[in-house]
């Protein structure tokens, strides 16, 4: 009789272990760390987060497995693999540099922001997020990825007395407990066809069922894809997205910005392209329709954003970021075409390591020019090159990423990467609707740039870096630079090795 007792590979889950461990020691030092002291909290979060981060490093060049099925080890629900460290590493380093944005922060807001429970959350949140592309299985899947949202909710509400923030997280709940009652539905469907929960298995039996069974597989696998498309704030999922950005401290609209689209991506690629290739004459479609709606409905939001109104940058960044769930759809939905699925999945997470380097970027700039304008209009970033030319400059090239210019040139090769996965799989259609979608986000990331250089209206205001800020503008500047000197050092993800 085989043992029932597994043994656990500690080093292939230590990176949301370390993030989860280093959560519960802020919430028991919180009770014990005097007013005065609450800033070691932070410091210890971002340490932790670092060590998570770090833990990444030895996993490197080796598939480890656990939590596996007793007599089939070649079926687990936790797998480090290629895909899994690449998602880990976007998810744990933007979780790292958007702590560096709340530390500053949390102490421009004094005791508006509770530090004890905003660390514990946060680092909450991280730690199922960084579960999530390891998860094999769709209860694993489902645990992770309530795991990172869960908290999120909390966070954006945080701000005490805000009546904008308190209304920004009902909406976020609202929608994601939505999205979760949805997938859980869909889920259950293809338990019940299936009978298995792990994604190998579900792939094996999928394609078998009775054909009794059939319109309960295919309405499972529908309703599966409903519940992450509002995850990924796709189009007609999205409508959360600007006012939750705007309620949420600005740390926390970055963080959903990078770590939540990494979250809801790299599940709808488990489930889409590992569980249920078969179903792909299902999922394909929808997902190219999807992806066009998303990548225009974004961009003509952006572009109607008026810089005079109040939170009108934070609210661009916002549809500008709905607009690059719609090209991160693109080779997603490519795969259920392609010959070559793993290459058109590397060209998501190609894409997704760069939007989220230069986004986070944007959103540090954002954070300093909200510290002494606090509505952050567009319009309070004319002359920002008189006051604070370096990070206008870091600025200007963060946005020209985004639009996919010179001297941005990891967002061209990365656009490039999705354009050429659309016409690989035939989807001629839908690389003519992003190319569109492109030159119409030219002109608002192109507006926002050009003002940075405008004459500044009155007496320049000088924006003051403190630390933890300067850290994450260095950090996010020298990855975009570095990326758009070398950028097969992310085009060399296409090869994600997860088939």
């Amino acid at each position: 009789m085989s043992s029932l007792v597994q043994s656990v590979d500690w080093l292939a889950i230590a990176p949301p272990t370390i993030t989860a461990v280093v959560g519960l020691v802020v919430l028991v030092a919180d009770l014990f760390v005097d007013e005065r002291r609450k800033p070691l909290l932070g410091r210890l979060s971002v340490a932790g987060l670092a060590a998570a981060t770090l833990m990444l490093l030895p996993l490197l060049g080796a598939d480890r497995s656990t939590f596996c099925l007793v007599g089939d080890e070649g079926v687990c629900s936790y797998t480090a693999d290629r895909f899994t460290l690449v998602i880990q590493f976007l998810v744990l380093g933007g979780a790292l540099l958007a702590a560096l944005l709340s530390v500053t922060a949390l102490k421009d807001e004094g005791k508006r922001l509770p530090e004890g429970e905003y660390w514990f959350l946060f680092l909450s949140s991280a730690a199922g997020a960084a579960l999530l592309p390891a998860s094999r299985d769709l209860a694993t899947l489902v645990v992770a990825l309530e795991v990172a949202s869960l908290p999120a909710f909390a966070l954006v509400g945080l701000r005490h007395g805000d009546r904008k923030s308190s209304e920004a997280a009902l909406k976020f709940f609202l929608s994601s407990v939505t999205a979760t009652a949805v997938s859980l539905l869909g889920i259950s469907f293809v338990y019940a066809a299936t009978g298995t929960l792990h994604l190998t298995l579900v792939a094996e039996r999928i394609q078998d069922v009775d054909g009794q069974l059939h319109t309960l597989t295919q309405t499972g696998v529908v309703l599966t894809l409903i519940g992450f498309a509002f995850k990924t704030a796709a189009v007609p999922f999205h409508f959360w997205v600007p006012d939750t950005y705007v309620g949420a401290p600005l740390p926390i609209a970055a963080y959903l910005s990078v770590i939540g689209k990494a979250v809801g991506f790299s599940g709808l690629i488990l489930v889409t392209v590992v569980a249920l290739p078969s179903y792909a004459d299902v999922w394909g479609p929808a997902l190219a329709a999807l992806a066009a709606l998303t990548m225009t409905v974004g961009n003509v939001g952006a572009l109607r954003q008026q810089a005079t109104r109040a939170y009108s940058a934070v609210r661009l960044l916002a549809w500008s970021s709905v607009g690059q769930a719609g090209y991160l759809l693109v080779p997603i939905a490519a795969a259920a075409y392609s010959g070559d699925p793993e290459k058109s999945i590397g060209s998501t997470v190609a894409y997704a390591l760069m939007y989220g380097a230069v986004n986070l970027g944007a959103f540090a700039v954002a954070a300093l020019v909200g510290r002494t304008h606090r509505l952050n209009r567009v319009a309070d970033y004319r002359g920002l090159y008189a006051s604070n030319p370096l990070t206008a400059l870091l600025l200007g090239f963060f946005l020209l990423c985004l639009a996919g210019l010179p001297p941005g040139i990891i967002g061209l090769f990365a656009k490039i990467t999705v354009f050429s996965a659309a016409v690989d799989a035939g989807l001629g259609w839908l690389a003519v609707v992003m190319a569109v979608n492109v030159v119409i986000a030219l002109v608002y990331y192109l507006q926002w740039t050009a003002l940075l250089f405008r004459a500044p209206e009155g007496e320049p205001v000088e924006h003051r870096l403190p630390a933890p800020l300067s850290a994450a503008l260095a950090l996010s500047g020298v990855l975009g630079i570095a990326l758009s000197g070398a950028p097969q050092l992310v085009l060399r993800f296409t090869d994600t090795g997860l088939f």
